[in-house]
């Protein structure tokens, strides 16, 4: 989909946000959450990336967690989704975006759909999003909230991450948001050389990586410890 395609998204997205959250002073409140979210959390602690900031500001975290913890949706931590699963938080989903050094005509693969807000966040700066999440029930929840949100640039896949989405193959990017143990090679091989994969590497504390793909091989850097959810799923590497 083109910039003047994605550009119609916010406003549908007010529509619906007015209408879900209890009306216009409801969806400010929100509104306003979100921009100190955006303030205080993601740009003070050093993202500067303005197209990652403004979708941070665009996406309705709140719509995308239970009722039950909805007000506290812009808070910075993770926040249960289901199925012993969480959203990350918004510090992490903004950095995570960032690094991936993604623009209007990039072609983005995730690793765990959860509940579709990274994949969201992600639209809003790359041409395509194709998501996976191996939870049958996550994912059909996540694709039904998005599509009733708009976004028509993301493709979910119920299935196993590990094996990635071959025919779709390359990606200028590829972010991973469960941890594998070491770095799965059958992803490694449907990212484009020069693309940018992020995952969260180890065991019970892992190391956030940014990992480029050269003619030499990967570069690999450590960026922050990070704590996310087990990476499950077979694959040539397991």
């Amino acid at each position: 989909m083109n910039d003047a395609g994605r550009a119609v998204a916010p406003v549908a997205l007010l529509l619906l946000w007015a209408t879900m959250t209890g009306g216009a002073g409801a969806q400010d409140r929100y509104a306003e959450q979100r921009e100190r979210m955006v303030d205080d959390q993601i740009a003070a602690r050093g993202v500067r990336d303005d197209r990652v900031l403004t979708a941070m500001k665009e996406v309705p975290r709140h719509l995308f967690v239970p009722e039950s913890v909805r007000d506290e949706a812009y808070t910075d931590e993770p926040l249960p989704i289901g199925d012993g699963q969480t959203i990350s938080q918004p510090y992490i989903v903004a950095l995570m975006t960032s690094l991936l050094g993604l623009d209007a005509s990039s072609k983005v693969l995730e690793i765990g759909t959860g509940s579709g807000y990274q994949a969201a966040v992600l639209s809003r700066v790359a041409g395509r999003v194709y998501t996976i999440e191996i939870r049958e029930r996550l994912g059909l929840r996540a694709e039904k909230t998005l599509q009733d949100l708009g976004f028509d640039n993301i493709e979910v896949r119920i299935g196993n991450g590990y094996l990635g989405w071959p025919e779709e193959a390359p990606f200028d990017a590829i972010i991973v948001t469960a941890a594998p143990e070491k770095i799965p090679s059958t992803l490694v091989a449907q990212l484009k050389l020069g693309g940018r994969m992020v995952v969260p590497v180890g065991s019970y504390i892992q190391d956030l990586k940014l990992i480029v793909k050269t003619p030499e091989g990967l570069a690999q850097e450590r960026v922050v410890p990070v704590r996310f959810v087990p990476m499950i799923g077979e694959g040539a590497d397991q």
